[in-house]
């Protein structure tokens, strides 16, 4: 790999550690959740790096793809809170994601997935399988009582890529692959409840997979935004910043109509289990480094 694509990876990974720390201090009782993801996205901006997809933070038994739009009021009160945070610095990504727990309840749950994670990455290095990674996530979580998310994984991080090849699971799968060169996010999910995710409600997240032409002026000039995105995942907040929400739906509604739109409905745990979550990026090369450490 190339430094220059090396260091840019690595100040991705940096400012995306920076903002899940001053992302931390926002999630308190009484705070709106929506107020805080447009703190954490502006602070992503001023530090000079761009969303990798919308800022999600998902609570209690939703356990991803969980994104505030305009018109939502929710509060934190005694929820577990997962934060999870994508930067990018020319399409090169650092992923990282923590949970808070308000509720003061639930550190064993908290704790089941930041361990499983730091057994994790300690295996990491060329050659390593897979299966391995995925087993010493599983081991970790139910040494705390709790089950790993079965159906949820870490990923490859590709330019402009969120989820590209390797897939990293949380349990033990026996599979034969290996881990090569390249940027990955290991990501344990634990649960009190079943260990499988649905989709379930709305989807507020987004991306573009296609592009064909479009007749009505606004809708072409939403494409033309989302585009400006490179296949990344967006909100539907990004959009009502510059047109009516009126006007976002109906071209949404086209596009999905197109085939060119990919949804990402809330993944919720099948049993109302409560989940918690830990991620970080690596570059995995002779040496592995922790990019968001």
């Amino acid at each position: 790999m190339e430094q220059e694509i090396v260091e840019k990876y690595k100040k991705a990974g940096k400012i995306a550690k920076d903002v899940l720390g001053y992302g931390k201090e926002l999630i308190r009782k009484g705070a709106k959740v929506l107020d805080v993801c447009n703190k954490i996205e502006e602070k992503i901006f001023s530090l000079g790096a761009k969303p990798a997809f919308p800022v999600q933070i998902s609570m209690n038994e939703t356990a991803a793809h969980f994104c505030p739009e305009d018109s939502n009021e929710d509060v934190f009160s005694d929820q577990v809170v997962s934060l999870d945070i994508g930067v990018h610095i020319d399409g090169y990504i650092g992923d990282t994601a923590c949970t808070i727990d308000l509720s003061g309840d639930n550190s064993d749950l908290v704790k089941a997935s930041q361990e499983a994670l730091r057994a994790a990455i300690e295996t990491v290095k060329i050659g390593v399988r897979l299966s391995e990674i995925g087993k010493i996530i599983e081991e970790t979580i139910t040494s705390y009582g709790f089950k790993p998310v079965r159906n949820l994984s870490g990923h490859g991080l590709g330019r402009y890529n969120i989820h590209s090849a390797p897939t990293i699971p949380n349990f033990d799968t026996n599979e034969e692959a290996k881990i090569e060169k390249g940027a990955i996010a290991i990501e344990p999910f634990a649960t009190n409840g079943f260990g499988l995710i649905q989709e379930k409600g709305e989807p507020s997240i987004f991306s573009l997979v296609g592009k064909k032409p479009v007749r009505i002026d606004f809708v072409r000039k939403i494409l033309k935004q989302i585009e400006n995105y490179n296949g990344l995942p967006f909100t539907t907040r990004w959009l009502t910043k510059n047109f009516s929400e009126v006007q976002v739906r109906y071209a949404l509604n086209q596009f999905k109509e197109l085939k060119i739109l990919r949804e990402y409905p809330p993944l919720v745990e099948k049993q109302g289990g409560l989940v918690s979550q830990a991620e970080h990026s690596l570059l995995v090369d002779e040496e592995v480094v922790l990019l968001t450490r």
